[in-house]
């Protein structure tokens, strides 16, 4: 008899429901700002189990139409919601991956594709978890669980999570408590909860001067020496050194650029846009405040710019809710066998939209593939992390 090769796949009775539905749904090409199959593979499975599904679709000029889905069970209180997105990013050059990047392949106990760890395997597990939770419960279970799923995570984030909110609230949908799904894990399951972010801040600034030939700079006016210097006051700024909740405030120019392709002119405009990740010691208003005091002084009365803030920006937030909070981390290390670290640390998600509605943290799986190629996650993790939200489900209530 021929021994099976080690990297076969299991058979599918072999799987577990979390590894079935994170396999399914990376089998559904959902770039943002398509649903790609993704929202109705969740919809059929939620409905079948008696969750009451909704698929609304956002809509604002210049930006891309994305469908959302709410679903819910149960009408009484408390209500936990688990939010997410099925939406992914571009897989890059499909031939550069070991698996193609929406087979859903599974080898050696690992399962391959875009979304696998963001954020594809945590809706899965959650999935997996409030299924079993409520079938388990009955008609013993009084409160609610609901799902808060966009498709436009790792776009613009203009129609999807924000609006869904504003579309549940004007429901009188309420919440008591949400876990955002993001893979938190920089090493090891279970290593932290986000229970807060920076805020983030974008800033174009554009020095004007006069276009001319580089051979008679009499005529002209270089915009280019006022942006250095402008540039470099920026890049000198000391915002903070941080506090025992968030990391110190850091401003990053991400570009600098004139649209200037010829070597014998010198370019009437001269731009640069940045970014800020700043912690509670500012809000946007007086950071933004603060930049522009700054702006003003360096460019003395010798350098005409301009200095805009975009509005996409996010205030920073810290969740204090101990129910939350505590019972979260007690699965955590009921399941895995450690205390995970309270972070704030890394980007935003679209947690920044759900805390004004109700406490939230973000939990979800190991980051370390995430948007690369061969993006993966282990079937013990898949299985780990199912575990750890059931059992937060049957505490979180309990209480």
């Amino acid at each position: 008899m021929t021994a099976a090769p080690t990297d076969a796949a299991p058979t599918e009775q072999g799987l577990s429901a979390a590894v079935r539905i994170a396999r399914d749904l990376i089998r559904c090409p959902s770039v943002t700002p398509q649903e790609g199959g993704a929202l109705a593979c969740l919809a059929d499975l939620l409905e079948k189990a008696g969750f009451e599904v909704h698929r609304v679709t956002f809509e604002t000029p210049g930006t891309p139409d994305v469908e959302n889905l709410f679903a819910r069970i149960g009408s009484g209180r408390p209500h936990v919601a688990f939010a997410g997105h099925t939406d992914v990013v571009p897989p890059g050059d499909a031939a550069s991956w070991s698996h193609a990047p929406f087979s859903g392949d599974i080898a050696d106990g690992v399962l391959y594709g875009r979304g696998a760890v963001d954020m594809k395997g945590g809706v899965a597990a959650f999935a997996a978890a409030a299924l079993d939770f409520v079938a388990e419960a009955g008609e013993a279970f009084a409160g609610s669980v609901s799902f808060l799923i966009t498709g436009d995570e790792e776009g613009p984030a203009v129609n999807g999570t924000v609006r869904l909110m504003e579309w549940c609230a004007a429901r009188g949908e309420r919440f008591d408590a949400c876990i955002v799904g993001e893979p938190t894990n920089p090493q090891h399951l279970g290593d932290a909860i986000k229970v807060g972010r920076r805020g983030s801040l974008s800033g174009e600034l554009t020095v004007t001067g006069r276009q001319g030939h580089v051979a008679y700079p009499h005529l002209a006016e270089n915009p280019i020496p006022g942006l250095m210097r402008l540039a470099s006051a920026l890049d000198a700024l000391h915002l903070d050194d941080g506090n025992e909740r968030f990391q110190p405030s850091n401003l990053e120019i991400v570009s600098i650029d004139t649209g200037n392709p010829a070597f014998n002119v010198i370019p009437q405009k001269a731009g640069a846009r940045f970014n800020v990740r700043f912690n509670d010691t500012w809000t946007r208003e007086t950071l933004a405040r603060h930049i522009e005091d700054s702006m003003r002084e360096a460019a003395g009365n010798t350098v005409s710019y301009e200095l805009v803030f975009r509005e996409d920006g996010s205030d920073s937030f810290l969740t204090n809710d101990a129910a939350l909070i505590e019972t979260l981390g007690a699965a955590i290390a009921a399941e895995v066998g450690r205390a995970p670290e309270l972070s704030t640390g890394g980007g935003t998600s679209d947690a920044r939209f759900i805390k004004n509605y109700c406490p939230v943290v973000e939990f979800g799986l190991v980051g370390q593939t995430m948007h690369q190629v061969d993006e993966r996650v282990t079937i013990e993790d898949l299985d780990k992390l199912t575990a750890i939200y059931r059992r937060f489900l049957v505490d979180y209530f309990k209480a």
